[in-house]
């Protein structure tokens, strides 16, 4: 493993995180991304750690470098990593697969909070495959598109991501068409803060709006509602409306917010108007929410092996029997948009 920061405490640090779990071994450190790319280079590490804000070359351009020349799992462990950063999410769709917030603090404390992030964001490194992820397209609205008023979401397409989640959304996403009075709800695991950056960062590349959802927002067409970390995110009727609820409970699959509720309340409420997608991503989470889509009279799309960062999700969606297309992920937003055109109306 290379361990890149600018500074000397934190390199220090993290290598001495990593040799303390027993599971990994730090073969190399880099100041810089100048650094970085030339020990990426000359010792062949598995996994490489990376700070954003750094001299010479910033861990954001290397990571371009890295996954471009020499792909291999990337972890930002940043204080850029925070919430509200919009190069944190910039570094995931280049191709980084999981975010570590460090304080900026030093001492105890500060190495008791980043530890378990930082073990956590290695299992999800080791489980990833770097060489399975296609060039990110950078698909956006093209001059001159019509932004309609959003009336009542008549149709639904809910998507569930992971692990390499950010980078897929921002293919797929942007991919999708307006005019189908239809809505979009996400949820993408990501902790407290970061899924208003994604939704910012989304908006900006497609014609759908894209927002993180708030409790009790009514459901319209042509937008997208991304769940906010750390909340369930739910379809409910409430005075004659569809809106979205927000809850604390209890985690999913250990994960809060998690696809599988969002996808229940999508079937029980769209039922033969919704259509579910599973992307890339680490466990379990969303097969059986696409089952029951599937089995209202919807449509379930799961990621293929081919493309995915990690085919946890997907391939456990394939195994529930919910369903109905394979598709990589070029694919995706096309079908999906195809069938949205399809499907009848709620």
């Amino acid at each position: 493993m290379l361990v890149v920061d600018d500074s000397p405490f934190f390199r220090r640090l993290v290598s001495e995180m990593i040799a303390a779990s027993g599971e990994f071994r730090v073969v190399g450190t880099a100041s810089n991304g100048r650094e970085a790319l030339e020990q990426v280079h000359a010792l062949q590490p598995d996994i490489v750690t990376m700070d954003l804000e750094m001299p010479e070359v910033s861990g954001l351009e290397a990571i371009g470098y890295i996954m471009s020349e020499s792909p291999r799992p990337v972890i930002v462990v940043s204080a850029e990593a925070g919430a509200g950063s919009p190069r944190a999410i910039r570094a995931l769709e280049l191709g980084a697969v999981e975010l570590v917030l460090k304080d900026e603090a030093s001492g105890r404390g500060s190495a008791l909070r980043l530890a378990p992030r930082l073990l956590g964001a290695l299992h999800a490194a080791v489980a990833a495959d770097i060489t399975r992820v296609p060039a990110l397209a950078r698909p956006r609205v093209t001059a001159g598109t019509v932004v309609r008023p959003a009336g009542e979401a008549r149709r639904v397409l809910a998507i569930a991501a992971s692990t390499g989640g950010p980078r897929a959304l921002a293919e797929v996403v942007p991919g999708l068409p307006v005019g189908l009075e239809a809505a979009v709800v996400i949820v993408q695991h990501m902790p407290p803060g970061f899924t208003r950056s994604l939704a910012d960062r989304l908006n900006g590349l497609s014609a759908l709006r894209v927002v993180e959802a708030e409790d009790g927002m009514e459901m319209r067409a042509d937008t997208a509602y991304i769940a906010p970390g750390d909340y369930h995110m739910r379809i409910a009727e409430h005075a004659g409306a569809l809106r979205l609820v927000l809850d604390q409970g209890a985690a999913v699959w250990a994960v809060r917010p998690a696809a599988d509720p969002m996808m229940h309340s999508a079937a029980r409420h769209f039922r033969s108007a919704a259509i579910g997608v599973v992307l890339t991503g680490i466990g379990r989470d969303g097969a059986m929410g696409l089952l029951a889509i599937h089995d209202a009279g919807g449509i379930g799309i799961a990621q293929d092996r081919a493309t995915s960062t990690v085919y946890g999700m997907p391939g456990a969606a394939l195994e529930a029997g919910g369903t109905d297309y394979v598709l990589p992920l070029g694919s995706i937003a096309e079908r999906a948009g195809s069938l949205l055109r399809e499907v009848p109306r709620r």
